[in-house]
């Protein structure tokens, strides 16, 4: 399986091949990012297309690894832009979240609502930056380039939101994770 990094630079070598490969790895959930900002699937998808089609025009100098953070932190400036959010956190939602979550059996999804309930109780930023790197799997460094916020900030935001969530999951009964 080719990186992100080869399959852009065969795409800016000219093999279009490559570039739709990144469409198919990033798209579905660069989507369900963007309706956390919109709340509206059709504008997310459009905002996707719209992300990517700037990077195959504008063809920027990405830094080895860097493609799914620039894309991402392109996606969200253009979602801020369209949206007219104020504030770049006051609309980050987990809305919808339990499609993207396979549950095993009814305890399991339990579980899952009580996560998403816990989730929405705490703060917008804190809620974006567990996103990032446990759901999304991102770097501390692409979660902060996305955030525009420094990586000691990520990991400040990461600690406080962990412990807010670890709170409201108490609140709700869940002591232990693996319960």
């Amino acid at each position: 399986m080719l990186t992100d990094t080869e399959l852009y630079n065969k795409y800016l070598s000219g093999d279009g091949a490559s570039y739709d490969e990144l469409m198919i790895r990033y798209g579905d959930k660069l989507t369900i990012y963007l309706n956390r900002y919109l709340h509206n699937l059709q504008d997310a998808e459009d905002l996707m297309i719209e992300a990517f089609a700037r990077i195959m025009v504008k063809k920027p100098a990405i830094r080895d690894g860097g493609f799914r953070a620039y894309l991402y932190k392109t996606a969200r400036n253009l979602a801020t832009r369209f949206h007219g959010i104020k504030s770049r956190f006051e609309t980050f939602s987990l809305d919808g979240m339990e499609d993207e979550i396979p549950d095993r059996d009814t305890s399991d999804f339990a579980k899952t609502q009580i996560l998403h309930l816990c989730l929405e109780r705490i703060d917008p930023e804190l809620k974006e930056a567990l996103w990032l790197v446990y759901m999304d799997e991102m770097s501390y460094e692409d979660a902060a380039g996305i955030m525009k916020v420094s990586k000691k900030r990520i990991d400040r935001l990461l600690q406080k939101g962990k412990a807010h969530l670890k709170n409201e999951l108490s609140k709700e009964g869940i002591t232990n994770a693996y319960e």
